[in-house]
């Protein structure tokens, strides 16, 4: 397994993001203890108080009664026997509050108990008799009772029991409070030890990753300063080595690669400087071929090297070896090569380099003490002076020649061949000098001519300047031309990653066309089929319902095959446009009609707004327009979840019009834009949302459907009605999608369309197909007597999860399965798939599907059996993408079978009868 890339967005991203949940985790245990904390408050102050304020209470509501008795009973009022029924009806149900809130203390509810007794007693002994006793003017008994001294003994009985209770009541509130105050000082040492624990683990997370990040920076700016500082000497052979994979790797690998372009750079340049200084007082032109040959052929770590030289005789051009590099005179080495002949003659000829990487074994060895050997590479380059060949060099090498051996031999052709120049200059001039000096000594009248010669010379001194200028100025062209050769190699690798992102949208558009495709179909052959054998088992609202799902999942495949013909059309130049007049009016309704039922099915908004001062008619394709308005209409409602749609028709203004159109005309341009309040593009998405096979998410597991033609058709569609389609998004707030078209369309913008999509690449899927038919095959091959042996009791009562989002194929396989006695669980993804699987373990089978919203088939199949330990539960995938290597991607993910949409019925029983029967034979 690969490595993954932690880059330093990551690591800081994870190092907030860990401090963050340490903070959180430190939040919430203390927001915890102060609910504690709160809730041990409340119940201090709520609970204690109201005791006492009952207990209170009853004495006020037993003294109430005592006074009322008495001032009734020394006055006769009637006044005086309100408090007293006040009383006595309160402080029943004050105690029986009281009495409730002691549930949690047995004791304290006893002692309550005990009070009651006594206070029933003195209403029925004081309160109640002396009150009769007063009505029937009984003043004996009155007397009798006083003298006894009978309801103050009570009264003082309850008074003592009421301080008893309130003085225990007093100190468990006591002990509450203490208990409070210890689990504050708790509540506090606790944050300061998460304070102490978050802080030191921040600065260890700090530490860890700006030592990460920063370790490889500061090796990258020491080599800099060090290839910078002009008084150090750079180190070109070191490399720097990084073990992370960030973008400091990628640091590090760039700086590698700078050290290794100048250390060859550095290579060629000492080289070119030690080989010029060769030159210096050599004039014999075989003395410098002999130093030029010696000293190159090490450096380009060549074995054997051979100098022609330039040499005219008659009008004839020759090249004839003058020096030689490890060459014995007994080596069959060829001496002189015409203008043209052989790869000598030729290079001359054409005046390049040639490099033979392929030679034969026949061809020239190189010999040592110990033995011959074939080279592997050979090297003929021309060596030029003012476009002149001078010289052809040839070198054979046991090991391919590398490219700074070749700039190295680029760089210095120009320079030695200026050198053969100037030394054949000095060896003529010394040889006419030779000759004057004996035409002299024989003839002093040819003194004028070798005056004349002697200007000649001049010239030639004056010729070498003007070379020398030259050489420069050919140095500066190269150094240009280096420069053009990286921005062309620059721009040939930006297009080889459009080319391969092209490759893999075309690759995740056959995968999404063949779920598209399949889905629908899946369910119209199950359905289908079970419609074809039915024995009158099923009801006519049975059979509505399957031809209504049949109905439906044929649309969508209509839908689907319609989109591929109009991409088919369009590739082939076929879409002609008929110009119609268009009632303008009549768009908003016709729009209305067809996607308020959309609207209302998914609660949003739909509105229609037209400006007054639109033209009523268009005259343009209609049925075109308006396929261009339902899909992206259809787009805007499919990636909207709240808020609405809205279509706004209205006139374009004259200079956008105008910018866009890219034409003069006399008429307006209309504006018809579709705005949403969904997802939203990214914007390095909103440039290919437009071109065929590409998505904003073409994975499998993305939670859109669709097969990414829609928005392609729409362009094209807008070329072909003289118009431009614009599109204005931000990620979560929304899109706008805007097409501008003429009124009126010109009779020369009807021209068919002739735009190649690649849909060949098509093609491949009726190959993956076959293979995928070639694997079920295999898979299916079940004997038929086990099959009968089997028998259909082997459904009966079985537990199976079916795993699949769409409600057309829940629908078709749920029936089928039940009508084998199967009970049926349906997850829309794989992560409620998981959910299930974690609450309950009973069930006999798992179905499968791969291309799911939230998590796919792949995901969850790991999960299942990775991370829940079930290697032994059943799990068939089902999957409707054709791609080869598709069963055993299955397979590897942890699928115990394999079969492939659209469903066989029977195929899909067999296969459960072979799993279920397994499952039989492991119990």
């Amino acid at each position: 397994m690969k490595s993954l890339n932690f880059n330093i967005h990551a690591k800081i991203i994870v190092g907030y993001l860990t401090i963050l949940i340490c903070l959180v985790l430190s939040l919430l245990t203390v927001i915890n203890r102060m609910t504690d904390l709160q809730q041990e408050i409340d119940y201090v102050a709520k609970h204690d108080i109201e005791i006492h304020d009952l207990a209170n209470q009853i004495q006020k509501n037993v003294l109430d009664m005592e006074t009322g008795m008495r001032g009734y009973v020394l006055t006769g009022n009637q006044e005086y026997l309100e408090p007293y029924n006040d009383g006595n009806k309160s402080w029943m149900d004050n105690y029986n509050n009281l009495h409730s809130l002691l549930e949690d203390n047995g004791r304290q509810q006893q002692n309550l108990e005990e009070i009651k007794p006594l206070i029933l007693n003195w209403i029925n002994t004081s309160g109640e008799s002396l009150i009769n006793a007063k009505k029937n003017h009984d003043a004996a008994l009155i007397k009798e009772h006083f003298a006894k001294n009978k309801g103050k003994k009570i009264t003082d009985q309850l008074r003592t029991q009421f301080e008893s209770f309130l003085s225990t009541e007093k100190a468990l509130t006591a002990d509450r409070i203490n208990n409070l105050n210890e689990h504050t000082n708790n509540l506090k040492i606790i944050l300061y030890g998460l304070i102490l624990l978050v802080t030191v683990f921040t600065i260890a997370i700090a530490v860890f990753l700006s030592n990460s990040i920063v370790k490889t920076i500061k090796q990258v700016v020491r080599t800099i300063k060090g290839i910078t500082d002009s008084n150090s000497d750079v180190d070109l052979t070191s490399r720097i080595k990084v073990n992370t994979r960030d973008e400091t790797r990628e640091l590090a690998e760039a700086m590698n690669e700078l050290l290794s372009n100048l250390e060859k750079h550095n290579w060629v340049q000492k080289s070119l400087t030690d080989i010029s200084t060769l030159y210096q007082g050599i004039t014999d032109i075989n003395e410098l071929s002999h130093v030029f040959i010696n000293k190159l052929a090490p450096l380009v770590q060549a074995a054997y090297g051979v100098v022609y030289l330039r040499r005219e005789q008659g009008g004839e051009v020759d090249f004839v070896k003058v020096a030689g590099y490890a060459i014995a005179d007994d080596d069959l080495v060829k001496t002189r090569f015409g203008l043209g002949e052989g790869i000598i003659g030729q290079a001359a000829l054409d005046k390049r380099i040639f490099l033979i990487d392929q030679i034969p074994e026949d061809h020239f060895k190189i010999t040592t003490g110990l033995g011959a050997s074939n080279p592997s590479s050979l090297l003929v380059a021309p060596i030029l002076f003012e476009g002149r060949v001078e010289a052809i060099v040839e070198f054979a090498s046991l090991q391919p020649f590398q490219s700074e051996h070749l700039t190295l031999l680029d760089l210095i052709q120009d320079k030695f061949g200026s050198s053969i120049s100037s030394v054949s200059g000095r060896m003529e001039v010394e040889r006419l000098l030779a000759e004057s000096q004996v035409l002299t000594e024989e003839l002093q009248a040819q003194s004028e001519e070798l005056q004349a010669q002697s200007e000649e010379l001049q010239m030639q001194q004056e010729q070498l300047r003007l070379s020398n200028e030259y050489l420069e100025e050919q140095k500066d062209f190269a150094e240009q031309r280096a420069i053009e050769l990286k921005k062309a190699k620059d721009e040939l690798e930006d297009y080889s990653l459009k080319l391969r992102m092209s490759s893999q949208y075309k690759t995740d558009f056959l995968a999404n066309m063949s779920h598209e495709l399949r889905t629908p179909l899946n369910s119209i052959l199950i359905l289908s089929q079970m419609l074809m054998e039915n024995n009158s088992d099923m009801d006519h609202e049975e059979v509505a319902e399957y031809a209504k799902v049949v109905n439906t999942s044929g649309a969508d495949l209509l839908r689907l095959i319609d989109d591929i013909l109009d991409l088919s059309k369009i590739e082939a130049g076929k879409i002609e446009i008929l110009t119609d007049e268009v009632n303008v009016t009549e768009i908003p309704q016709t729009m209305r009609n067809m996607f308020n039922p959309v609207a209302a099915k998914k609660n949003l908004q739909f509105e229609v707004v037209t400006d007054s001062n639109i033209p009523p008619v268009l005259s343009t394709d209609g049925q075109r327009l308006q396929q261009i308005l339902k899909n992206l209409l259809s787009n805007a409602f499919k990636f909207t979840e709240q808020g609405g749609v809205t279509l706004r028709i209205e006139l374009a203004p004259p200079e956008k019009a105008k910018k866009l159109i890219n034409k003069q005309t006399r008429e307006p341009v209309l504006a018809l834009s579709v705005t949403d309040t969904g997802i939203g593009i990214p914007q390095e998405k909103q440039k290919i949302i437009f071109d065929a096979f590409q998505q904003v998410d073409g994975t499998t597991n993305r939670q859109y459907g669709g097969t990414g033609l829609g928005l392609s058709i729409c362009r094209e569609f807008t070329r072909l009605l003289g118009g431009v389609i614009e599109v204005q998004s931000e990620p979560e707030k929304g899109s706008t999608f805007t097409l501008y078209i003429p009124s009126r369309l010109e009779a020369e913008e009807v021209v068919p369309l002739d735009v190649r999509l690649g849909l060949e690449e098509v093609a491949v899927t009726q190959e993956v197909t076959e293979e995928q038919a070639t694997w079920l095959n295999e898979d299916l091959e079940i004997d038929s007597n086990e099959e009968e042996g089997s028998g259909e009791h082997l459904f009966k009562g079985k537990r199976v999860l079916l795993v699949e989002d769409d409600g057309r194929n829940v629908f078709a396989l749920v029936t089928a399965l039940e009508r084998k006695g199967v009970k049926v669980k349906v997850a829309e993804n794989g992560k409620e798939a998981i959910e299930i699987l974690q609450k309950r373990t009973d069930f006999d089978l798992v179905f499968m599907d791969i291309m799911m919203p939230v998590m796919n088939g792949y995901e969850a199949m790991e999960a299942i059996r990775e991370d829940l330990g079930m290697h032994h539960l059943p799990i068939i995938a089902l999957t409707a993408k054709a791609m080869k290597g598709e069963r055993d991607k299955c397979m590897e993910a942890g699928a115990s079978d394999y079969i492939m949409k659209p469903l066989n019925i029977d195929q899909l029983f067999s296969l459960m009868r072979v799993w279920l029967t397994e499952q039989v034979n492991q119990d």
